[in-house]
């Protein structure tokens, strides 16, 4: 009886032993990701598992993958382009990944794209058409995916790049959420490529302006030049005001600067072309011309009028002597962009420095006595400078001294004169005074008020209503006049300057900047 007890426990334990070797062996297999217990040896599935499972991870990472990326072409030209190479090789490596094709208008000549394309690929214009719904001309319907890859025309995308430019982006999004957007290089092995750089951004629309720099030690950006693709969220797409103005790498470099929202610029990776474009010469400098028209209008449409390069260099994209001023009549003293919490374009203060120096030119040439008034002898008090609302410059001379001055001599019977510099001289319509405009088509303006004194007191024949610092002092303040910096010169100003302003203004005006109105509207930094 003892005996067969013992057979019997001995052959529970072998029967767990074999359970449990059993256990472990298909665990190992399903570590190995051996599908059905199949093994390793064996001719019926030599090397045939792992190959299966590789294509099998391979087929499901890419399918996640075109779940998640809607790939858009944006940039490119309809006369030479590499669109439809682009999306075949794409559609090569992911068959189902969406693709957008957004073009301001119908493309001519006509995209040839591959027919397997129809499925996945939409041609979007954001030209509106009078017998199409306003969803038309709206990208946004067509992108049901998380994320938004802005690719060039030309490129080839690769799954690891892309799987990487995913996983860096919810990565570093723990570290950094202001990090909105995920940069890769795009290299053309066959030409000299652009060299990728990282910059700083600051956009300042009160002023009207932007300015770079390099960023040197850091792949965190403002904004990334050379070739490169562009992922970021669609949520965080389309908050943006104009998420497909072109250029689109600027555009959106404008808007996400204004959000504080960064670049992460990846250097581990980058993506190839598929070729050269452009390459003869008569598409390259259409190219060119297209690319500085589009950049003009993206200026236009921001209300971007200066830019300031890494190097130094400024770019103006306002006002000039060939194109009217950036501002219409001013109605109250009050220009109308103020009322959008922007001071006065930098081309137009500029404008005005050139003219203000011509002026005071001939007039100290000439002998003149003359000296800052008003709104402009105030910006010289203050910072040296014109006002940065101000819209104009005002001075005053004496009556006595017109006929020292000859190109204010000749306008006196209301012909106007233009001078070799193509500065315009002309009595105003409104009163007796003159005006210096800047040229025959743009109206920024110096103002020229002849006053004369009366018992001590100097006075003229003509009181503008809106300028409450238009009334009549005692000459004292111009006897004599001194020197004040003022526009880059030494312009000529009243004595006692402090005490003068606040004669015209009020106690405290220096020191409490405020606009012509301030019942209306108060500065805002």
């Amino acid at each position: 009886m003892r005996r067969k007890r013992c057979q019997i426990f001995l052959v529970i334990a072998i029967v767990i032993n074999l359970l449990a070797l059993f256990y472990a062996v298909r665990q190992q297999q399903s570590l190995n990701g051996l599908p059905n217990g199949r093994s390793l040896d064996g001719d019926a599935g030599k090397g045939k598992p792992n190959y299966e499972r590789r294509h099998i991870d391979k087929k499901a990472r890419r399918l996640s993958l075109s779940q998640r990326v809607t790939v858009v072409f944006r940039e490119y030209e309809d006369f030479d382009n590499l669109i439809p190479k682009s999306v075949e090789s794409i559609l090569r490596t992911f068959s189902r990944l969406n693709i957008l094709i957004v073009a301001d208008s119908q493309p001519y000549p006509p995209l040839k794209l591959p027919t397997e394309s129809r499925e996945t690929v939409q041609l979007v214009t954001l030209a509106a058409e009078p017998d199409q719904p306003p969803s038309h001309s709206n990208p946004e319907r067509f992108i049901n995916t998380e994320y938004v890859l802005f690719l060039p025309d030309g490129v080839i995308l690769t799954p690891y790049v892309l799987e990487k430019m995913i996983d860096k982006f919810e990565s570093i999004n723990f570290i950094d959420n202001k990090i909105r957007l995920i940069a890769v290089k795009i290299v053309n092995r066959n030409s000299d490529e652009l060299q990728h750089s990282c910059f700083s951004l600051k956009v300042n629309l009160q002023k009207w302006m932007t300015q770079s720099d390099y960023i040197m030690t850091s792949n965190i950006c403002d904004s990334v030049s050379g070739s490169h693709a562009v992922l970021i969220r669609s949520s965080d797409l389309h908050n943006l005001s104009y998420p497909y103005t072109r250029p689109i790498s600027q555009s959106l470099y404008l808007q996400t600067s204004l959000r504080k929202w960064k670049i992460f610029l990846m250097s581990d990776c980058n993506l190839d072309s598929l070729g050269n474009l452009y390459n003869d010469a008569h598409v390259q400098w259409k190219h060119q011309n297209r690319e500085e028209e589009r950049k003009v209008s993206l200026y236009s449409a921001f209300g971007i009028k200066k830019v300031i390069n890494p190097d130094g260099h400024i770019g103006w994209y306002g006002c000039s002597k060939e194109t009217v001023r950036c501002f219409g009549t001013v109605i109250n003293s009050m220009p109308e962009y103020l009322y959008r919490n922007r001071w006065t374009p930098p081309c137009c203060i500029r404008n005005l420095r050139e003219t203000v120096k011509h002026v005071f030119e001939i007039l100290d040439n000439a002998g003149v006595r003359y000296w800052l008034e008003g709104g402009s002898l105030l910006g010289a008090a203050r910072n040296g400078d014109i006002i940065p609302w101000d819209y104009d410059v005002d001075i005053g001379i004496y009556r006595d001294d017109f006929r020292k001055c000859h190109q204010l001599k000749n306008v006196r019977n209301g012909v106007p004169f233009t001078d070799a510099e193509g500065f315009v001289w002309e009595k105003a319509t409104e009163g007796d005074f003159y005006r210096v405009q800047y040229s025959n088509i743009n109206h920024v303006h110096v103002d020229v008020y002849p006053f004369y004194s009366k018992n001590g007191i100097m006075t003229k024949d003509t009181w503008m209503k809106s300028h409450r610092q238009d009334t009549e002092f005692p000459e004292h303040f111009l006897q004599p006049l001194t020197r004040i910096e003022f526009a880059g010169l030494q312009a000529s100003a009243p004595n006692h300057v402090k005490e003068f302003l606040e004669f015209k203004f009020g106690s405290g005006v220096i020191e409490n900047p405020q606009y012509p109105d301030p019942k209306i509207l108060v500065p805002r930094n």
